[in-house]
């Protein structure tokens, strides 16, 4: 059992032997999906010399062929984990660099289901997805159409998946990125992207000077049937303010908004979350108008806000450029709308320990833990209320990536019980 520090604790139940050959199964399983996922080898001549064959480096696995990429040689799969204090289930969560593959591992790491999805060929990644109530799962591939720079990530086909990976059905939505949610009447709540018009687009402040062009890309949410039928639709730029809602220093000027988050809350009006203007916002579904706003310096390039059942707003905060701090340090915090006052937060001891630039999570949990995706590094762990890490998992599923090199991203991840898993076997 290890602390934050990455040294034993002397409090807690240990892992038994049996859990502890069972995570290194589970380790070992996912190895092998890194093989069958085409990840980079380290199986080549480096003209090294004979390593020792005696002596405590030689039985020490340091010696040898070196694994390049640090996260993989650090550790992978379950890493910590206190029973006595962990909310117990299966955590969802799909790989970003490994596409249609999808794992819930139970609380020692094991994968107790995968799904092996055949996508269409114009699938390049993955954003959105999670379990339905009937056990299903909504799963969003990225699939851009190539009309709008690639950090926009303009286009997606949603889709439902059974159990054994077949598409139940699916619909292509060239205007659709990160995010999408299935409403209680079976409609599709879509996060999508569109141009501004270019009097508005002019007006916008902010962003890297000089890298304006002809087409400035803004966000806007949709209800849509499952034929494709826009019901409902809400545009950012005739709402934001272009003196006020202003983009960060170090954004391209082509994406004024960049969206990551759209969801119904219980009353239908829609909680967004624009990470290149620092903003989360409720927005009213009949006026269109903004009922709440946040934003800097308590949040910078956020992600993934839920409205708790007490009303509160909890929030993945990246941090990468916040305007109240030097340090670059990612944290998650618990908002009071009403106030606009941080209730809680978890932020690492050490600080620069824990920092995600891009994507990431939070969900709370129900014995008041909570679940954070350190989406960058693949880090999934656990804390409670009281700050103390709990449960550890680092994703072993590695891909390559054209921008960022061979990662193990993931986006978001999700706890669920086993009552909520009905097509389970275990």
């Amino acid at each position: 059992m290890m602390n934050d520090n990455g040294r034993p604790q002397s409090h807690g139940r240990r892992l038994s032997r049996r859990g502890l050959l069972r995570s290194a199964a589970g380790v070992a399983i996912g190895s092998l999906g890194l093989a069958a996922a085409g990840c980079s080898s380290n199986e080549k001549d480096t003209g090294a010399t004979a390593a020792p064959t005696s002596g405590p480096a030689a039985n020490s696995g340091i010696i040898g062929p070196v694994e390049q990429n640090r996260l993989r040689r650090l550790k992978v799969g379950l890493t910590a984990w206190d029973p006595t204090k962990t909310f117990d289930g299966y955590t969802l969560f799909a790989p970003m660099q490994v596409h249609g593959n999808v794992f819930l591992i139970d609380m020692e790491g094991n994968i107790a289901h995968k799904w092996d999805i055949e996508l269409p060929p114009e699938c390049v990644g993955y954003h959105g997805g999670y379990l339905l109530p009937n056990g299903n799962l909504f799963y969003a591939p990225q699939a851009g159409t190539g009309e709008a720079p690639w950090f926009v990530f303009k286009g997606a086909i949603l889709m439902e998946v059974d159990w054994d990976g077949k598409i139940l059905w699916q619909l292509s939505q060239p205007d659709q990125h990160h995010d999408a949610r299935i409403l209680p009447n079976g409609n599709i709540l879509t996060l999508n992207t569109e141009l501004t018009p270019p009097d508005v687009a002019a007006r916008v402040k902010g962003g890297i000077p000089g890298s304006q062009t002809e087409q400035t890309w803004c966000d806007y949410v949709a209800e849509v049937t499952r034929d494709g039928e826009i019901v409902w639709e809400w545009h950012a730029w005739e709402h934001l303010d272009t003196e006020t809602d202003i983009m960060n220093s170090n954004d391209n000027r082509q994406e004024w908004t960049h969206g990551n988050s759209a969801e119904q809350l219980p009353d239908g009006n829609i909680l967004v979350s624009f990470r290149n203007i620092n903003t989360v916002g409720i927005v009213d579904r009949d006026s269109g108008t903004f009922v709440w706003k946040l934003g800097p310096p308590t949040i910078a390039q956020q992600h993934d806000p839920t409205m708790l059942p007490n009303g509160n707003i909890l929030i993945f905060d990246n941090g990468a450029h916040r305007f109240d701090s030097s340090l670059p340090y990612s944290r998650v915090i618990e908002v009071d709308p009403n106030t606009n006052e941080i209730v809680w937060r978890y932020a690492d001891k050490a600080m620069l320990n824990f920092f995600s630039p891009y994507i990431s999570g939070a969900q709370r949990l129900p014995n008041g833990n909570t679940l954070i995706t350190e989406g960058n590094s693949g880090r999934l762990f656990e804390v409670t209320m009281e700050g103390e890490l709990v449960w550890e998992y680092i994703n072993p599923f590695f891909g390559a990536d054209p921008l960022f090199g061979e990662g193990n991203f993931v986006f978001r991840s999700y706890r669920y019980t086993k009552d909520q898993l009905p097509h389970l076997k275990t």
